[in-house]
């Protein structure tokens, strides 16, 4: 392997994207530390060290840590996949917009739209997310946000700012460098946290050498299975019929359909943790009282088994909705039928459908169950923790729950981006018949 990344690097074109790539990630960590004006860096403290392992912690994860600093990059590039998953969503509901998407070129009108509404989510995320932070941590994240039209207008707007060229950074390494470049922003801040949320483990907890062997196991534990369940594939085979066209024989053969046991990624994950919040802050809005608190303590303050059990069946429960629709999308037994591809022993048409999604379901159970057990491993640890360490637990704070340090969202995103690029450099050595990387 290392002698591949030699290899690699004394390719003058590849050596030139990688130095790209890494070029643009320091401009973006250099970004990420540029606050917000007017930002209450106490009371941000504050809401970060309570919702670790929450909506504040999957934000920071998505901005690449740049929540941390409530940073003009505080958002991130979430904006647009919150628009690339609504276009998603609506391309076969609409049939205007599955008509574009067929026409040549259209998937290019669909990546344009996307960009276009991008923004308006950016604007909506941005007086949405400094609102949701004041609401969770009990006081202004930026006094005077709201009443000061000013400052509301100069926070909104470079905040919108920040996420557009977070985009553009991401696009660039697209283009110019390696890899997917939005995924590998995401990467890079995860790595670039991990040794300071590592040392916070360590340096604030009673148990230092416990909690480095625990985060240790876990890694490598879930390093292994995630990397068994993106690599997990259940192929379908597909026969192609021949056809006679005068003295010439066209077609026949057979091919496969891979279907990923995991094809939706960590988007569910995403979906469970931004809604799993709305109770906390909906109950606000009502007078006080037991119901309130109970309401409170538990989806705000995330804890307990009701929380846990409910997040555990919404990232089920998105998982098999998104899958059913990104496969409605691919709508695959209308391209078999086209190309003349069936699959032996089943009817095209419907009942191939039928068939498509039904294995689909069965081995989508597996992914979803993959999925929400890592969503919950921080309350599976806090649990353990607690019963080995009653009195030195801190419910949720990453200070004493090793699975807090890479989550499980992080690790995923983490293990895939590293996939994936190997795979592209691999693809750029094979290209000049040097020995790839991956076996």
């Amino acid at each position: 392997m290392f002698e591949a990344f030699r290899n690699a690097w004394r390719l003058p074109d590849v050596r030139n994207k990688l130095l790209i790539t890494g070029l643009i990630l320091v401009i973006y960590q250099f970004g990420a530390h540029v606050p917000v004006i007017g930002v209450n860096r106490s009371a941000l403290e504050a809401l970060l060290e309570g919702q670790a392992g929450g909506l504040i912690g999957t934000l920071n994860l998505l901005s690449g840590g740049a929540v941390r600093n409530f940073s003009v990059l505080a958002m991130g590039v979430y904006p647009y996949i919150t628009a690339s998953i609504i276009f998603q969503l609506l391309v076969p509901l609409i049939p205007r917009l599955e008509a574009i998407q067929r026409e040549p070129g259209g998937q290019e009108k669909i990546q344009r739209y996307t960009y276009y509404l991008a923004i308006p989510m950016a604007i909506l995320q941005a007086i949405g997310q400094v609102n949701i932070f004041g609401t969770l941590a009990g006081q202004q994240i930026i006094p005077g946000f709201g009443s000061d039209l000013l400052l509301t207008l100069a926070v909104i707007a470079t905040m919108t700012a920040g996420t557009m060229f977070a985009i553009w950074l991401g696009e660039l390494i697209t283009e110019q460098g390696i890899g997917n470049g939005l995924s590998i922003i995401i990467f890079s801040g995860i790595v670039a946290q991990a040794p300071s949320a590592l040392g916070q483990l360590l340096t604030s907890s009673t148990q230092p050498l416990y909690n480095l062997i625990l985060f240790i196991v876990i890694t490598l534990i879930s390093v292994v299975v995630i990397v068994f369940i993106y690599d997990g594939v259940r192929r379908i085979p597909v026969q192609y019929g021949k056809r006679v066209r005068g003295r010439k024989q066209y077609g026949g053969g057979s091919s496969i359909i891979p279907l990923k046991v995991n094809a939706v990624g960590m988007i569910p994950l995403i979906f469970a943790q931004s809604i799993i919040t709305f109770p906390a802050i909906i109950v606000n809005l009502f007078p006080d009282g037991p119901v309130r608190q109970q309401i409170t303590s538990t989806f705000g303050n995330q804890q307990g088994l009701a929380y846990w059990l409910t997040y555990f069946l919404m990232v089920v429960g998105f998982t098999f909705i998104y899958t059913d629709i990104m496969v409605a999308q691919q709508n695959l037994s209308e391209q078999l039928q086209r190309n003349g591809g069936f699959i032996p022993g089943i009817r095209p048409g419907k009942r191939t459908q039928e068939y498509i999604q039904r294995v689909v379901r069965r081995i989508t159970f597996v992914g979803a169950l993959f999925l929400g057990s890592i969503a919950i491993l921080p309350g599976i640890i806090d649990l353990i923790n607690r019963l080995i360490f009653p009195t030195e637990v801190v419910a949720g704070a990453a200070a004493t729950n090793a699975a807090l340090v890479i989550s499980g969202s992080g690790l995923i995103i983490v293990v895939g981006v590293v996939i994936d690029t190997l795979r592209q450099i691999e693809a750029q050595l094979m290209m000049r018949n040097y020995e790839g990387f991956m076996s």
